[in-house]
């Protein structure tokens, strides 16, 4: 049933119709004759100019279980872009106003014109059965990219200034004050709950914020429901819930631009579970982990890693018997075989990157309706970065290179490394919470400039693990955040001087 892996290395528009509509996104300008008849001079503003300008459409797609969006995504040679081809006629996007040719902007609020195209497709397919595209047509586009125009620019002009991204929250009941929220009905708007909370209580420290909006529970949406309905609904939640919250003046950005406020836009707060993505660079013995397909009580057929061989690659990345596999190379493993999946392993040569999550992770995401690759524990600690919730302080910290000390514990240092495939350096990719690593002052992204007084900034993976393991039960790792440590390099200096000058401005932290 298993198999040890010990392998070696600008047209009009049309209105829309049915399920998904078209959303301009371009104030409209009209000329009254009689403000120029006596004018003996006709006079050019810049308002002329905003004809010619790119008008990107917010396209919103609905599909039914097993239907498709009915379009292809694709990179084609000469063309810059993503790329909308092969509508499918009568279809979801065939109805949305997408035409072919368009040029993707953005998914689901996320900016992805410079975005790697395999990434932008899983994008799209996680999404579940909405979605958000902004398209430029193709025309536009490459009269754009022509002028050197800034697209990212033109993508933001359509959103409120401090218009901020939902909230995925996670609440535990306390066992004292309870699920510390409440929701009373907005007046004059049927379907709308503003959030009552209990100061300290579980839902303030999960992310929830006084005045928050109600959208979503428990993988439901809540603008169809009566009050009396919804306080039902919540005392059926036991010691949990999951909502999804945004804050009233966001709501109402959206809500003139139409769009729908959706899980898959979310910052996630307090997720139980998270899918984590672990990177195995291959050893003498191969990875050293058993790949089986195992049946869950559910009826579930999964692919389930096990038997981790001590101080093996799988035990070095992290990885913990009875994961289930998501994905290989980021690649999806839900529509394969298991003898394809072991290829997919083996085809991979000395290194692959592997996304796995807990059986209890996979049953928390399939009642909420939501893929479990949604949130992934680097992928959240990034939409965490960008909602801004760091504080200036923080910031600033992060801008200086750390030196922290570890000393091994009953569960490792608590980190693991990563790295670009067929690239020198290294980087922090993971940091159990809670743990050393983390305690430490580690955070996931740091690029890794010394190992115990070594500089491995130009030595791969292989060798820095290495040199980790020489130190026993000690590590001392100075490290960086990536984007101050790529700004340091772009000096060209020497690397053994940039660590000089890295030295000057040392934080200090230490884990006994």
């Amino acid at each position: 049933m298993g198999k040890r892996h010990n392998m070696g290395s600008s047209a009009e528009r049309p209105k829309t119709k049915g399920l998904v509509e078209i959303i301009g996104l371009t104030e409209t300008f009209t000329f009254n004759p009689k403000e120029g008849i006596d004018n003996p001079v006709m006079v050019f503003t810049d308002d002329a100019d905003s004809v010619s300008k790119p008008s990107p459409h917010l396209c919103v797609l609905k599909r039914e279980e097993g239907e498709s969006y009915g379009f292809n995504l694709r990179v084609e040679r000469g063309r810059q872009g993503h790329i909308i081809r092969n509508l499918v006629v009568g279809g979801v996007s065939g109805c949305s106003g997408l035409q072919d040719g368009d040029r993707l902007l953005e998914v689901n609020n996320c900016y992805v014109d410079d975005v790697p195209h395999t990434e932008v497709s899983r994008k799209i397919k996680l999404s579940g059965h909405q979605l958000c595209l902004l398209v430029l047509n193709g025309e536009e586009y490459e009269q754009a990219v022509s002028q050197g125009q800034d697209l990212r620019s033109l993508a933001r002009a359509h959103k409120d200034e401090g218009c901020k991204p939902p909230r995925l929250c996670h609440i535990t009941r306390d066992p004292a004050s309870g699920l510390g929220i409440s929701f009373l009905p907005v007046e004059g708007e049927k379907g709308h709950f503003s959030v009552s909370l209990v100061s300290g209580g579980a839902a303030e420290k999960a992310g929830v914020c006084k005045g928050d909006r109600l959208v979503w529970m428990n993988g439901g949406t809540v603008c169809d429901l009566t009050h009396s309905a919804l306080n039902r609904m919540m005392k059926k939640c036991g010691n949990h819930i999951t909502i999804l919250v945004i804050d009233s003046e966001s709501e109402k950005s959206y809500m003139r631009r139409r769009m729908p406020i959706l899980p898959t836009m979310a910052v996630p707060h307090n997720l139980p579970h998270r899918a984590r993505k672990l990177l195995l660079v291959s050893g003498p013995e191969g990875y050293g982990f058993l790949l089986r397909l195992e049946r869950a009580p559910s009826g579930r057929m999964s692919h389930v890693l096990r038997e981790m061989d001590r101080y093996s690659p799988a035990e070095t990345a992290g990885m913990q018997d009875g994961e289930l596999l998501l994905e290989i190379n980021a690649e999806s493993m839900e529509t394969l075989n298991h003898e394809e999946v072991v290829d997919r392993v083996i085809q991979s040569g000395q290194q692959v990157s592997l996304t796995t999550i807990t059986s209890q992770g996979l049953e928390f995401y399939t009642k909420l309706g939501l893929s479990p690759l949604l949130f992934c524990e680097d992928d959240g600690a990034e939409k965490e970065k960008e909602s801004g919730e760091a504080s200036q302080k923080e910031i600033e910290g992060l801008c200086k290179p750390r030196l922290c000390s570890l000393r091994k514990g009953p569960l490792g240092f608590g980190f693991n490394l990563g790295c670009v495939l067929q690239r020198p350096g290294t980087f922090i990719s993971q940091v159990a919470i809670g743990g050393l690593g983390q305690s430490a002052g580690l955070i996931e992204g740091d690029v890794v400039i010394e190992v115990n007084g070594q500089n491995v900034e130009e030595k791969y993976l292989e060798d820095v693990m290495i040199v980790v393991r020489d130190g026993g039960h000690f590590l001392s790792l100075l490290v960086m955040e990536k984007t101050s440590y790529n700004k340091m390099r772009q000096t060209d200096t020497p690397a053994n001087h940039v660590t000089a000058e890295v030295k000057k401005n040392i934080i200090y932290n230490k884990v006994c």
